[in-house]
């Protein structure tokens, strides 16, 4: 199936009686194997009901954590096998290289940033914080933090400014969430600074 056709299937699904479970399985395996990103379903769904914005953004949270360990036991127990052929598949080689060299020096701020943008594949994060032994519970906390910001961002956002906020998004939606990620990272590096005793 091309990648076309894939992310046409999955916003159909969106239409699908059994929406809310596809669009939990679609966010689980997206963070281990699946090339097309939950906003495919998610944006959609909120604009059909946005009094349930909310909720829709926290099951895209649940499930894509849960699934976030899915990727980290592929890259901790099963990178030989299953691991390396899923970074070969979507010829993430290079990505991979570089994303655990940055893993070793500072994972927290790898999957701040890097988890935030939907142009870098979730499941690279997931899958590199397992090869390079990441805590498990910092891993929890920091892909609980990474992708509640980034689906209730997208839910906020459409909630409150509906169909034409979906055009912009759906252009942009990598743009909205790096200068999110951006403005993120900015405000640690401020807090940290801050905090910092006098020399």
């Amino acid at each position: 199936m091309s990648l076309r056709r894939l992310y046409d299937w999955t916003m159909n699904l969106a239409q699908h009686r059994h929406a809310l479970w596809w669009l939990a399985a679609v966010s689980f395996i997206e963070s281990s194997f699946f090339p097309i990103p939950p906003d495919v379903m998610l944006i959609p769904m909120v604009l059909a009901m946005r009094e349930r914005a909310w909720f829709l953004a926290g099951l895209c949270t649940a499930a894509s954590v849960a699934g976030g360990w899915f990727g980290y036991a592929i890259g901790h127990y099963l990178y030989e096998s299953v691991g390396v052929w899923i970074i070969e598949l979507y010829h993430l080689q290079k990505e991979f290289e570089v994303a655990r060299q940055a893993f070793i020096d500072n994972a927290i701020k790898i999957m701040m940033v890097k988890g935030m943008i939907p142009v870098i594949p979730y499941k690279l994060i997931t899958i590199t914080a397992g090869v390079a032994g990441m805590d498990l519970a910092t891993f929890s906390v920091t892909s609980l933090i990474v992708r509640a910001m980034r689906f209730f961002l997208v839910a906020g956002l459409l909630w409150k400014f509906g169909q034409p906020i979906r055009d912009f998004i759906e252009r942009r939606l990598g743009l909205v969430t790096t200068l999110f990620a951006i403005g993120l990272v900015g405000g640690f590096i401020i807090v940290k600074v801050l905090l910092q005793p006098a020399s």
